[in-house]
This record gives structure tokens, C-alpha cells and sequence, in this order.
């Protein structure tokens, strides 16, 4: 188990500008990731180091965007201005994932202007709209070397997120309310704003060649 990704839900300026502008501030070119034809929304990839990438999601003008829980998220923050919408998590077996919450996974695709059909089931997503706190899981289906995260290399890090809410409540939503604090994911830190009612993504951190950024 580990932090796949972050999710950024594109602001009203569209996908492509607000792609560049965080680009822009992490140092790292923005890559179109094509279209999710399942969830209707379309997305351009901000590949890190440690195969990790930042994903920034716009919404089609598509039925499906209306019908999934995926373009549900999507659509919901970015008519709140736009903003970090979730963080992903990334497991080998999904099973167990499935027996916690009670549900099946889905599976996922979208074709990338490179000419692969990247495949994965992710279970999770209808809790992002009101626990942004909280991460959705993603096993991949596809090869390694089709990770997002390979379609260019830098060296900007993800190194921490700030989450809102109750930190009891993410620890038995991961499945380790049980481990010892800090046996999740120890190359990322993690914040919480104490005393916020806000369950919320509020910001993610990043170590650059020119310093830490936090966004």
C-alpha cells in the first residue's frame, strides 16, 4: 500500500491552464493523459519522482460525467473553484479493500495519446465528494512501465499531505487502525488541521529543485 497519486480538479480557467500552472510551479511539463471514456472526464498527467504523478481532471460535457462517481467528484470540485479533489492509493490485492467497505471495485481505462490502454480497478471514489480526507484505492491491471508517472522523469517529489477531519477515522479507512502511527507510507508526511469539522484534501507538498513548494 502506498500514495499512487494526488487528484487536482481543474478551476475555471480549464484543464490545460490550470495543468500549466501547477506545472509551472513544481517544475515539471505537463503531459496530456487523454480521456477516461467510463467517468467522462479527460486528464493531463504531471509525472514526479518515485512513481508518483499529479493528475489534473477536467470534466466532459458527457453523460457519463453525470452518472459516474469519478465525474461526480470531479464536476462537484471544480464548481467549487477547482482544487486538490483526492488522493490515491495504490495496492497489490484489493480484496480486503472490497470485504472493508462492502463493495466491488470497478474497473477503469482511458486510451493516452501514446497509443496504450491503460487499465486499472479502483474502489472508493463515491466517498472523495464528502471525506476529500479520505483516499480511493487503484490496483493496476497494466504493465509497470505503463505507469503515468514513466511518461517523463523528474526529480520533484511528493512529500506531504495536510488532510482535515478525524485522523482516527483515516487510519481505519486505510485498514491500520491497528499498526503503530507512522507505518504507512513514511516517505510522505502527513498533517492534520486539529479542531477542523473540513474532512478535506487541504494541501499537498512537494520538494523541487527549487525548493519546497506547497500547493
Amino acid at each position: 500500500m502506498r500514495i499512487d497519486h494526488v487528484s487536482y480538479a481543474a478551476g475555471p480557467e480549464g484543464l490545460q491552464a490550470t495543468a500549466e500552472r501547477l506545472g509551472h510551479e513544481l517544475g515539471v511539463q505537463p503531459l496530456d493523459g487523454g480521456v477516461h471514456p467510463r467517468f467522462g472526464t479527460r486528464n493531463v498527467i504531471l509525472p514526479l519522482a518515485e512513481d508518483r504523478y499529479v493528475e489534473v481532471v477536467g470534466v466532459l460535457d458527457h453523460p457519463a460525467s453525470d452518472k459516474a462517481p469519478f465525474g461526480q467528484a470531479v464536476r462537484a470540485r471544480s464548481a467549487r473553484g477547482g482544487g486538490w479533489m483526492a488522493w490515491v492509493v495504490a495496492v497489490d490485492d484489493l480484496e480486503p479493500v472490497e470485504e472493508r467497505l462492502g463493495r466491488a471495485a470497478v474497473d477503469g481505462n482511458r486510451h493516452t495519446p501514446q497509443g496504450v490502454e491503460l487499465l486499472w480497478r479502483q474502489i472508493g471514489v463515491k466517498n472523495v465528494i464528502e471525506s476529500g480526507n479520505l483516499p480511493f484505492f487503484v490496483k493496476w491491471v497494466s504493465a509497470e512501465g505503463d505507469h503515468p508517472s514513466h511518461l517523463a522523469q523528474n526529480p520533484t517529489r511528493l512529500t506531504g499531505l495536510t488532510l482535515g477531519g478525524d485522523f482516527p477515522v483515516v487510519r481505519e479507512w486505510l485498514g491500520i487502525s491497528e499498526a503503530p502511527k507512522g507505518s504507512f507510507e513514511s516517505a510522505v508526511e502527513f498533517g492534520f488541521v486539529e479542531d477542523d469539522d473540513c474532512p478535506c484534501l487541504y494541501d499537498v507538498t512537494f520538494e523541487t529543485t527549487r525548493g519546497t513548494v506547497t500547493i
